[in-house]
């Protein structure tokens, strides 16, 4: 049985299948896969490799033996969803109404994906910076949507409002804001963020943000787009728990927006997973209570790692950059005599038992070039790995690689 021509040129437009229509791996599937092959230090995928705060996980394991493992409301728990909303009451002064403004969905790439099928239709043009989180292409070009693009400018990895401005048409459905930033690490200042809501009011736009590691900065608080005037109504809020509480395999996000777009997404998402993870609402739910002290520890911790990661790359002789916020830090291999990022990645296991991911594969071939030489690096890991890695990321330099 052959797919049909119109799904093969949806789905290859999306990424899911390759020119011989084969599934199409993503650059995460092969770099992980390499690390299992090689025993290298996986640092190309985005997740802890230790476990979160124990009050949240025994909530969860009682919930399991309390028996709830049956599905949960379509919208969430409403002790999650309330909890959101004081979230968003107590950090950013937010009111939210809990009951008609918030979504539990299956993680922040579920609520992506309603929210892209939800109101984009054929034709409209969605809006991101570059690079960009690749599951944000797939997404658009699923929607049939047109995927446009505003690069991000080195060495900070900030947009040029010039470019913001020429981007932002009455064709622009949605202008999709990832900050902080992955896979950069880049925090958007207020007055990007300004012009955004400028341009989404001129032209009519929904802005769409994707605020996962809102509370994994370092030295700088990020501006979420609904707390500016004139955003609250057109802004739809993403989040989830995965990144702030170590737990990325319970797949626990949310939205927050107006009753009317909530709706609009909620349609949407009924026929997606219609709803998930019930013994771990009730974690999460707790998670979001927990006192400021953990999330001014998880942001401390977290920017130690960066720095000792960070030390082992320059002394591995890469550029590297600061990243102010998420997982991540860019390194550049073009000192090293590396011009073609995704190749050192490849090579980078044999050369130091370290993986990586290439910045290049998070961008249109038109603009990867650009990026060629940069590589992202993963440190949400023990310290006792990335010191480990750092070590061995040294050889490069001893090598003269």
């Amino acid at each position: 049985m052959s797919i049909s021509g119109s799904w093969q040129r949806t789905a290859r437009g999306a990424g899911l299948l390759g020119a011989d229509g084969r599934i199409a791996s993503t650059i995460f599937a092969e770099m992980s896969g390499l690390a299992q092959r090689t025993g290298a230090i996986n640092l190309g995928q985005g997740f802890p490799d230790e476990d979160g705060p124990a009050e949240v996980l025994e909530i969860a394991r009682q919930a399991i033996a309390d028996g709830v493992n049956q599905y949960p409301p379509g919208p969430g728990i409403p002790a999650l969803r309330h909890a959101v909303a004081d979230h968003q009451k107590r950090f950013y002064d937010l009111d939210v109404d809990g009951d008609t403004e918030v979504l539990v969905t299956a993680g922040a790439t579920e609520a992506l994906a309603a929210t892209i099928l939800a109101l984009v239709d054929e034709g409209d043009e969605v809006l991101t910076l570059e690079p960009f989180y690749d599951a944000y292409g797939g997404l658009i070009a699923l929607a049939r949507g047109v995927h446009t693009t505003v690069p991000l400018r080195l060495p900070d990895f900030q947009p040029d409002h010039d470019d913001l401005r020429a981007a932002v048409t009455d064709r622009t459905r949605v202008i999709l804001i990832n900050n902080p930033h992955n896979p950069t690490g880049a925090v958007l200042p207020r007055e990007t963020l300004e012009l955004v809501v400028e341009l989404a009011e001129e032209h009519d736009a929904v802005i769409v943000t994707d605020e996962v590691y809102e509370h994994l900065t370092f030295g700088v608080k990020p501006v979420p787009v609904a707390t500016l005037p004139g955003a609250r109504e057109r802004t739809v809020t993403i989040s989830s728990a995965g990144k702030t509480f170590s737990t990325t395999g319970w797949k626990i996000g949310w939205i927050v927006s107006t009753p009317e777009l909530v709706t609009a997404i909620t349609a949407v998402k009924q026929f997606l997973t219609f709803t998930s993870g019930a013994p771990f609402q009730p974690a999460v739910a707790a998670g979001l209570a927990l006192p400021d002290s953990f999330y001014e520890g998880i942001a401390s911790t977290l920017e130690a790692k960066r720095d000792l990661l960070s030390a082992g790359l320059r002394a591995a002789g890469f550029d590297v950059s600061t990243p102010q916020g998420t997982y991540f830090v860019v390194a550049d291999a073009a000192p090293l005599g590396y011009r073609d990022g995704a190749a050192l990645c490849r090579e980078l296991p044999g050369l130091a038992g370290v993986v990586g991911v290439p910045i290049s594969a998070f961008c249109h071939p038109a603009l990867a070039e650009e990026y060629s030489s940069l590589v992202r690096f993963a440190f949400c890991k023990k310290t006792e790995v990335l010191e480990r890695a750092a070590g061995q990321l040294a050889q490069l330099q001893l090598s003269g690689a």
